[in-house]
């Protein structure tokens, strides 16, 4: 017998909550209550046959009525005669839903900060509406947020680092880690013309909102002792901002990218070149280096399925990009020393080569062994120099 229970109600009412209905109703949209609840039961045969379960039935939901209403309808059984049984279930008003699921505390705390932005920030009142749970997580915060868009309002296009502003109870720190909710609130009401389209997601806060944001930063090595930089006999381990990097137009004709910093310092000299401490994933301080275009350039990464991936996107700035030391035979000399890869990417990657494709696929479908991976550092560095060798350059 699925007749429906006291809890089920509570659900009902509990799944409004979670989807924000009755939060945002409190903004002064469609009211939700009164409201009728879906109420499952028993039908005459169950009536008939178990008369004592529906009577125990009925009881259990009289006594959890507190917050919701029955409406009885009256029935004339053949067997059992005059009866009454539960025929709707209304919850009247929110206070009673609200009691319900006990949220009375925090549906008053959401109307304290509707109260505030309605006095304060009105434009904010739909993000209120549409995202009413998150910004009842923020409730504690709310009035510090709400000062800093208030602030960035009043500053149009501010040129500060956000560590300037400066906002009694307010520090940097507080507004690094709310980007993501600033964002979508400075999206709201700020005019476009002070929003910088091209930036995107929480590391493009500050470019897109109008603040300095920290430069971008590139570490490189001279490989060629005839063109250090420094008339120093010090290891040429330079790091320079990415616009200084644009501008040096170093006289290499080759580029090599590890994301290994022992490697990017243990590598060994080559005439005309330098190499890159890479980034993982970001390459966008070397997107915009137009001299890196005339050169020819090296990604040495991982043997596993990100490795091909971080390389597939490099070759997204730089097309002619080659890999170094990311093929079959390094991996087969090396077996002795594969790791496990924890989350291998499984994507299709469309600027691999045919080599390249043929070993991604490979490890993307085990067909080697269960998440194989070698860590560029295990190869060996004999093995290192006799790659380079093959380029003809060391």
């Amino acid at each position: 017998m699925i007749w429906t229970t006291p809890a089920e109600l509570k659900a009902q009412v509990q799944k409004l909550w979670d989807r924000g209905i009755i939060l945002s109703s409190l903004i002064g949209g469609e009211s939700v209550f009164p409201r009728r609840l879906t109420l499952k039961g028993p039908d005459s045969r169950e009536l008939s046959d178990s008369f004592t379960q529906v009577r125990d039935w009925i009881a259990r939901l009289s006594g959890a009525a507190k917050q919701y209403r029955i409406v009885w309808r009256s029935i004339n059984h053949r067997i059992l005669g005059a009866n009454e049984l539960p025929a709707e279930i209304w919850i009247d008003t929110l206070d009673d839903a609200l009691g319900l699921i006990g949220k009375r505390q925090e549906a008053r705390q959401f109307a304290d900060m509707v109260k505030l932005t309605r006095n304060g920030q009105p434009a904010l009142l739909p993000w209120l509406a549409k995202r009413p749970l998150r910004a009842l997580e923020l409730a504690d915060e709310w009035p510090r947020i709400l000062s800093i868009v208030a602030w960035r309002l009043t500053h149009p296009q501010p040129a500060i680092y956000l560590r300037q502003i400066d906002l009694p109870g307010v520090h940097s720190k507080f507004i690094e880690g709310h980007r993501g909710v600033l964002g979508e609130l400075f999206d709201l009401v700020l005019p476009p013309a002070e929003i910088d389209a091209t930036a995107v997601g929480v590391g493009g806060f500050c470019r897109r909102y109008g603040f300095q944001d920290k430069p971008l930063r590139v570490r490189f090595r001279i490989l060629d002792p005839a063109l250090a930089l420094f008339l120093t006999e010090s290891d040429q381990d330079i790091t320079v901002t990415q616009a200084t990097f644009a501008r040096l137009e170093l006289p290499v004709t080759r580029v090599f990218i590890t994301e290994n910093e022992i490697n990017f310092l243990a590598f060994p000299d080559v005439s005309e070149a330098m190499v890159i401490f890479g980034a993982g994933y970001g390459f966008e301080n070397l997107a915009s280096v137009e001299w890196l275009r005339d050169r020819v350039i090296h990604y040495w990464g991982d043997i596993d399925t990100h490795g091909f991936a971080i390389l597939n996107q490099l070759r997204g700035y730089f097309p002619h990009v080659a890999s170094l030391l990311m093929d079959r035979e390094t991996l087969i000399e090396h077996q002795a020393l594969w790791g496990v890869e924890p989350s291998p990417e499984t994507g299709a990657l469309t600027r691999l080569t045919g080599e390249e494709s043929a070993l991604y696929d490979l490890l993307r479908r085990d067909e080697l062994g269960s998440h194989i991976r070698l860590e560029q550092e295990r190869i060996g560095f004999e093995w290192v120099v006799g790659a380079l060798g093959a380029l003809g350059r060391v």
